[in-house]
């Protein structure tokens, strides 16, 4: 899963006191974005296994601070707590802190047993990365249902122009992630990759929800 995991940021999104929509990206990411960062100093690990998923080589063999049901949650509580700071609102708070914990049960669907709930095993995961047919369509009904949604329940003076560079980019991305080149081993081009590829993301989000308004309180 990668884009899809931005669907609960966008539904959040379009309730009236929620957080931004850059700032929820970086929530729905979040701790994927920890794991790129762990894996650099070697605190988490994952190799190029060829054949160990269809879709996806990677085997995430230790990450028991970032994929753990127990490290989504504290991840969660923390940028929640980061949001209530900065803006004082605890709907803001609440809809970030279970946009980053969304990310463990979404990546429940697709990973292959790599997931913990607290570090050790049992790991968990229902597989559909072996099976394209189920994962590749589960992924773009959940964006596009979402996008749909956020689309309908906000509004911007400027029209829906900004939100389509933000979808051409969200297609691109996953394409490039099913399609494109995969690294025949580990290296740290994948960490660095990851990181850039969710900062350009979480940018481009910031600039399309920058000046959409929620509808809900006129409705």
């Amino acid at each position: 899963m990668f884009i899809g995991h931005f669907a609960p940021a966008l539904v959040a999104a379009a309730r009236p006191k929620a957080a931004g929509l850059g700032t929820l990206f970086v929530a729905a990411q979040l701790v994927d974005i920890g794991f790129a960062a762990l894996l650099v100093p070697g605190i988490e690990k994952m190799r190029i296994v060829p054949g160990i998923a269809a879709m996806n080589p990677m085997d995430l063999y230790h990450m028991p601070y970032t994929h753990s049901l127990l490290g989504a949650l504290l991840w969660g509580a923390i940028f929640g707590g980061l949001i209530w700071l900065a803006t004082k609102r605890r709907e803001a708070a609440i809809g970030a802190a279970l946009v980053v914990v969304s990310h463990w049960f979404v990546d429940l669907l697709v990973h292959v047993p790599d997931l913990t709930l607290a570090g050790a095993p049992p790991k968990l995961g229902f597989g559909l990365w072996n099976h394209p047919a189920l994962a590749m369509p589960l992924e773009i009904a959940l964006i596009g249902g979402a996008l749909v949604y956020y689309a309908r329940r906000t509004a911007a003076p400027t029209g829906n122009r900004r939100l389509w560079v933000l979808a051409t980019l969200l297609a691109f991305a996953q394409a490039v992630d099913w399609f494109g080149p995969k690294e025949a081993s580990y290296s740290l081009a994948i960490p660095a990759t990851m990181l850039g590829a969710y900062a350009l993301l979480c940018l481009v989000a910031c600039w399309a929800g920058w000046n959409r308004r929620s509808s809900f309180a006129a409705a």
